[in-house]
């Protein structure tokens, strides 16, 4: 240290009305050199003498070229970038402060006088920033990080200044969402976004700045602003963060926000669950939760309070994903590890998302670290991952990659499933993801996705399917009130077959359909009772309803391509959450949409009030390209209120609608990569949905254990079902083949969680029933008599505990168990003979049901040390898949053998799968 100095306001005083009058000229250049040596340098040409501690300018290097220049010029020019001021006092002594000015003259008004300009500082000013002593400790506590950024200037008239920044992890650079930034001694305060960046507005000066996250360890920073700038708090993750839930929202989440049936998952900790083959799994991770279910395991697709699988919009960064399953059901379309957060709503969506009447889950992949190149990967036995962070310009943009792809045809060898075990499967999925910040105001995202599976049940068969989507957004800041976003995404989805037989009936079949939406959004802090959100979007799709080739020159098959369907649905929202007083939250949405079945293409028109057949068919209709066919379209309400009867406890209530235009064609139990989609048009109108819902929240302990109770009604019209015998892939006059009808569902679920301490997880339980009514005064067009019926996917009890034990920080046990009823399925109940032949008669539809389905898994984490210097931060996770090696059946067949139907089951895994996974992260 070179000179610590204690000088007072009044010596400085005083040696400026002594100072000399004239100030030295000097010639000097400097190319990159130190601050130290320049001011040596200085002090060497004219005698002055410069007073600081070493440590204020140590790392600052300078630059310029000064031929006869007056020597304050050279330091105005050498520290403009700095925030190093200086002052020359008397005898040729050059006083460098950090930040701060030395006021030499008592403002105009310090004897009551009338201030004549905004530019000098009053008196409170001058005895808060002006320093005493310039011995730099400060008084501060050493725990205390002191921040400086800018210079004083005593000519600036501006009294606050705005800092911005991000919040990150220390060690691995991922950003810090939703983490409140608050002004000490004040009720001044912001919260990061998504990304981790905050914006704020300070008093020019000092302010102490506190910061608190889920899974953050708490921080105090005292900022010295003297003008605009930027700082990213570098943060530790806490101990704690350790022990918590697997699947956590924000604290107090549950019970303060006014949306019913919303769930958050936080990515990071569902590698406790133990999952089939050792694979971390978003979506089969969401189903442990009450209210989401599948039609059976290995199913795809998902229901949510007893709805179809077509009626989920599932999106990844703004763009839908239609059919979100790899390998036959049993793993989700979505690495894992590219997945940042994901939210579930299964009650009041949002206004800002139509088009599905169930669930939307709104996913999104994570920001690649800007900092730091880093990465995480995984080594199983089925499957491999990988996923690489890189920094392409540091602090601004960031470029992530992640791949995933699997080795997995000799698992397929030991599943007791005869047509499986021949088979031959495999699936990889590729996802890229840019973000650059331009400004504070402005950022821009870009992501790539695409999956591929392809497998072969039968030698003679090949069947491939595949995802594909692009996102644009732009983010964009118009004031510290009011932010935007626009964005583009298209998607698409298309499967195929191939088929090579012995005979001459060798054919190629693809399907393909694909749309493009735009949105814009506002969200508008209007007050802080007060939030705003409105926009519009338009999404139009593009429907390949099918296509056949002749495969080789000796096929007999008939070349055929269904025409294509084409449909506009847009929409405008508007919601505001307003805050009415501490007891009652309202969020009053409204949804309007509407949608165009455009041409070009061919419409059918049958009589009124007659089955829709050859023989009731009036005429054809054709229609140019982009000519309006039919239109639909409504008021969507999306209103929800929560009233806190304590600060730990709420009630809530919504009531929602929704219209859906597009319709799958399927005559299986879950989700096949064969079924179709079909667009609304003439024929076919749009389903619609109404739902209400009533809970109860509860949080005990300081937020350690969560209860909730919440139940739901809900009311379904249109549902696209099929006729007996329908054949829905390839046909030209589908219409003619499918019917629709109401549906009804409800429920209540039931979850207690416990987010901390050694022992944590949840228990959740849903009693839940979905029912059907397909009624016509035609007997083609109704089945089961026109009552009501149980769903495919008519579950009444669902039982779900996951449950993890921490023995120390690197040792832990987890557990998962399932219990649900089994699915309805029809069952032959005779046989009759006509003309020689003996044929089958069923039951009514979904009459039966196959045996109830439960399954116990268990796994064991070992984490590596938890040192910081170290390449890579690993674990290994063994689990035991079904330990009770129970033999739940998937689906129920009948065949004839010797004159006599038998029944026969088909399970997926009916043993103990055990796995060994590698990951590890740097």
């Amino acid at each position: 240290m070179r000179k610590i100095i204690i000088v007072c306001m009044l010596l400085w005083s005083i040696q400026y009305l002594f100072a000399q009058n004239s100030v030295p000229k000097i010639s000097v250049s400097f190319t990159n050199v130190g601050l130290e040596e320049a001011l040596t340098t200085i002090e060497s040409k004219t005698g002055l003498h410069f007073f600081y501690l070493d440590h204020w300018i140590e790392g600052i290097r300078v630059s310029g070229t000064f031929q006869d220049t007056p020597v304050n010029e050279v330091l105005d020019s050498l520290l403009k970038d700095t925030v190093i001021n200086y002052h020359m006092g008397g005898s040729n002594e050059v006083y460098l402060l950090q930040n701060n000015q030395i006021y030499d003259a008592l403002p105009e008004d310090f004897f009551g006088r009338e201030v004549i300009t905004e530019d000098v500082p009053n008196y409170d000013e001058i005895e808060e920033i002006s320093p005493v002593f310039v011995n730099e400790e400060e008084n501060t506590s050493r725990a205390m990080q002191v921040v400086r950024i800018g210079r004083e200037n005593r000519n600036s008239g501006r009294r606050t200044f705005t800092l911005s920044g991000r919040a990150l992890v220390a060690l691995n650079g991922q950003p810090i969402p939703d983490m409140a930034i608050i002004v000490e001694g004040s009720n001044e305060g912001t919260s990061t976004d998504s990304n981790g960046r905050y914006s704020i507005n300070l008093p020019i000066g000092e302010s102490v700045l506190q910061t608190r996250g889920l899974g953050i360890e708490s921080s105090r920073t005292k900022i010295i602003l003297y003008n605009d700038g930027t700082y990213d708090f570098q943060l530790n993750e806490s101990v704690e963060a350790l022990d918590e839930v697997v699947v956590q929202g924000n604290q107090n989440r549950n019970v303060e926000t006014a949306i019913t049936g919303v769930t958050l998952i936080e990515v990071e900790k569902i590698k406790n669950i133990p999952l089939v083959l050792g694979e971390q799994d978003i979506l089969k991770a969401a189903i442990t939760l009450p209210g989401i279910t599948t039609a059976g395991e290995g199913a795809a697709g998902y229901n949510v309070r007893g709805g179809r699988t077509d009626q989920n919009l599932i999106l990844l960064d703004n763009g839908a994903i239609y059919n979100p399953s790899h390998f036959f059901g049993i793993f989700s379309a979505i690495n894992p590890f590219t997945v940042g957060s994901a939210e579930i709503y299964k009650g009041n969506i949002p206004a800002e998302f139509g088009g599905r009447l169930s669930s939307v889950f709104d996913i999104k992949s994570k920001e690649g670290n800007d900092q730091k190149f880093s990465g995480e990967a995984s080594i199983g036995p089925v499957t491999s991952n990988i996923v690489l962070e890189t920094p392409v310009v540091k602090d601004k943009s960031a470029l992530m990659l992640g791949g995933r792809a699997t080795y997995s045809d000799w698992i397929l060898g030991a599943l007791d499933n005869k047509e499986l075990s021949n088979s031959t499967a495999s699936f990889y999925d590729v996802l890229a993801k840019y973000s650059h910040t331009i400004n504070e105001n402005n950022e821009v995202k870009a992501t790539g996705y695409f999956s591929h599976d392809a497998f072969s049940i039968t030698s003679d068969s090949i069947y491939d399917y595949s995802n594909r989507l692009i996102s644009l957004g732009w983010d964009h800041k118009f004031s510290e009130k009011t932010t935007s976003s626009l964005i583009l995404a298209n998607s698409q989805y298309k499967f195929g077959i191939e088929f090579d037989g012995q005979a001459n009936d060798d054919f190629d079949l693809g399907y393909q359909n694909n749309e493009t939406e735009f949105k814009f959004k506002i969200k508008y802090l209007h007050s802080d009772k007060h939030t705003l959100d409105f926009g519009l979007s338009s999404k139009y799709y593009e429907v390949s309803p099918g296509s056949i080739e002749p495969m080789g020159s000796d096929s007999d098959v008939s070349p055929l391509t269904i025409p294509k369907e084409h449909g506009l649905e847009s929409a405008i929202f508007l919601s505001d959450s307003y805050e009415v007083n501490d007891k009652l939250l309202v969020d009053v949405g409204l949804r309007y949409s509407f949608y165009a079945a455009l041409g070009e293409g061919v419409q059918r028109i049958y009589e009124e009030n007659a089955p829709r057949n050859d023989g009731t068919l009036q005429e054809t209709q054709e229609f140019d390209k982009n000519e309006v066919v039919e239109t639909y379209g409504g008021p969507e309400a999306r209103v929800s209120a929560r009233y806190s009867i304590t600060p730990g406890f709420s009630v809530k209530a919504s009531l929602n609608n929704a219209f859906q235009y597009i319709h799958t064609l399927s005559n299986n139990t879950t989700v096949s990569p064969t079924d179709t989609w079909k667009l609304s048009d003439i024929n076919i109108k749009p389903q619609e949905a109404y739902q209400a819902s009533l809970g109860f929240y509860k949080n005990f302990e300081g937020n350690k254990y969560e209860l909730s109770l919440e139940g739901y009604y809900k009311k379904q019209k249109n549902l696209l079902d099929y006729k007996v015998g329908a054949q829905l892939l390839l046909n030209e006059t589908i219409e003619a083949e499918v019917i629709q009808g109401d549906g009804k569902a409800y429920g209540v679920e039931f979850l207690i969680k416990k987010n901390e301490g050694k022992l944590n997880g949840w228990l959740g339980y849903t009693y839940s029933r979905s029912f059907v009514r397909l009624d016509s005064e035609f007997n083609e067009e109704r089945i089961n008599n026109g009552q009501f019926f149980p769903s495919n996917y008519d579950k009444p009890h669902d039982i779900s505990m996951v449950a993890n034990y921490k023995f120390t920080r690197r040792f832990s046990v987890s557990a998962n168990f399932v219990y649900q009823t089994g699915r309805p399925v029809t069952f032959p109940i005779g046989s009759f003979a006509f003309n020689n032949s003996e044929f089958v008669f069923y039951s009514d539809r979904n009459k039966f049901r196959i045996p109830d389905y439960y399954r116990l898994d268990l796994s064991f984490q070992m984490e590596g040390n938890h040192k910081i210097k170290k390449f890579a931060h690993s674990f290994w996770s063994f689990s035991i898949y079904n330990v009770l090696g129970r033999n739940n059946p998937y689906s129920v067949f009948f065949v004839t053998e010797d004159g006599n139907i038998k029944a026969y089951q088909s399970s997926i895994f009916s043993i103990p799968v055990p796995t060994i996974t590698y990951n590890f992260k740097f």
